[in-house]
């Protein structure tokens, strides 16, 4: 029953954008139901899982966490547009767990002693490495857009990277900030298509895409019950799986296309990637 708790963050992210490019849409119908699926879980959530109340500083904290995911994912759906799920998502993961370690060790004191930075800048190498090999083109047509996502993806990952660090800042378990968080979700979704397009509101997709809100907030409550009963290093490691399970989709799935160079260079870039994180998870 743990592995089975500890595989739903791992298929369910994985499965995620598989999802939403079937439903299709803007990434302002994406997000705007992406936000309306998360805030439909938190509200069950805080009745009916989470017996916790917080202080108001941390309320505010977990908010803002769920707002900045918003930029996040708001880089990683146009991206998708540019470079396709395959090509998105390990590029998108190496950029997260870059930002997201080098802030641990640097605000956060993680990675204590010699060996274990060794250890851990060699992984972020890894990372770096992986994510450029998943990046490589032989299309001259799709450099300039590859570009382009490219540069999307390393500016709104500083969202990610915010998400993940602000709720250490706070003495909560997982499940007492998580209704604030997704709420934070939702409210910055509201903001994002109110400014960008507010006919999305409108629109059939955006609505459909609330099915990608709600597996998302699942598998990120299942990975706090997953964290509790395997321990954080298990359960992150068993999420590492998504990526896999994403760029793997997006090709057989969704049909995009890669030259027999470029599937070999996504293959070998996608083991560093989780071999790399999967490192980092053990430090």
């Amino acid at each position: 029953m743990n592995i089975l708790i500890a595989l739903l963050p791992a298929i369910g992210w994985g499965i995620q954008p598989l999802i939403l490019k079937k439903i299709g849409g803007r990434p302002t119908n994406e997000i705007l139901g992406t936000g309306i699926g998360t805030l439909i879980v938190g509200i069950i959530v805080y009745f009916f899982f989470s017996g916790q109340s917080v202080s108001f500083s941390t309320f505010m904290i977990a908010l803002a966490s769920g707002a900045f995911w918003v930029i996040g994912q708001t880089g990683q759906y146009t991206a998708f547009n540019l470079l396709g799920v395959s090509r998105t998502m390990p590029i998108s993961t190496g950029i997260q767990l870059v930002g997201t370690s080098l802030i641990g060790v640097l605000a956060f004191g993680e990675w204590a002693g010699t060996t274990s930075k060794i250890i851990g800048f060699g992984s972020i190498v890894l990372l770096i490495i992986g994510a450029a090999m998943t990046a490589v083109t032989e299309n001259a047509d799709n450099k300039s857009g590859t570009t382009k996502g490219l540069i999307i993806l390393a500016t709104t990952s500083v969202g990610y990277w915010v998400y993940s660090a602000l709720p250490k800042l706070v003495d909560a378990p997982g499940d007492a900030i998580f209704f604030p968080q997704m709420l934070g979700v939702f409210i910055a979704a509201m903001i994002y298509v109110v400014l960008k397009q507010p006919k999305a509101f409108a629109s059939d997709k955006s609505w459909k895409a609330s099915i990608v809100g709600i597996i998302f907030s699942i598998s990120a409550f299942a990975y706090i019950f997953s964290a509790q009963r395997n321990g954080v290093a298990t359960a992150y490691v068993i999420t590492q799986l998504n990526v896999v399970i994403a760029t793997l989709g997006g090709m057989f799935i969704l049909n995009e296309k890669k030259t027999p160079k470029e599937f070999r260079f996504t293959l070998i870039g996608l083991a560093l990637i989780v071999i790399g994180s999967v490192t980092t998870a053990f430090l």
